[in-house]
């Protein structure tokens, strides 16, 4: 078996539903990576949401997705765009782990001067 050639990075990610007019996290996540079916040939992206999304209500949980689908083009307004864009601009960062570390507070290090990756 090999690996897939379109893995997405960790970090965060606007699903294309993203409104850039609307709140700063709407439709936000977080990639934390990829993961294989132990039992079919499936790879699947494994991220959370960066607002108070279905899965975050039931306790927090994950979301994951087909990694095909994930990396998949679909076509709004007429054009083909990326399913999930990465988020690069350094201040919508800063906003994006600042409210990730609001919603996820138990992924924060204990220890004065840890790091703990975006």
């Amino acid at each position: 078996m090999n690996p897939p050639q379109n893995i997405p990075g960790k970090g965060f990610y606007y699903h294309y539903k993203h409104d850039p007019n609307g709140p700063i996290n709407a439709y936000a996540y977080q990639v934390l990576g990829v993961g294989h079916h132990t039992e079919e040939d499936l790879f699947f992206v494994v991220y959370r949401p960066i607002y108070e999304a279905y899965v975050y209500k039931l306790g927090k949980m994950f979301d994951i997705r087909p990694l095909d689908t994930f990396m998949e083009q679909v076509e709004k307004d007429g054009y083909k765009i990326a399913r999930f864009e990465r988020v690069t601009d350094p201040l919508v960062l800063l906003k994006l782990i600042e409210i990730r570390d609001s919603m996820y507070p138990e992924d924060l290090p204990l220890e004065p001067g840890s790091c703990f990756p975006v």
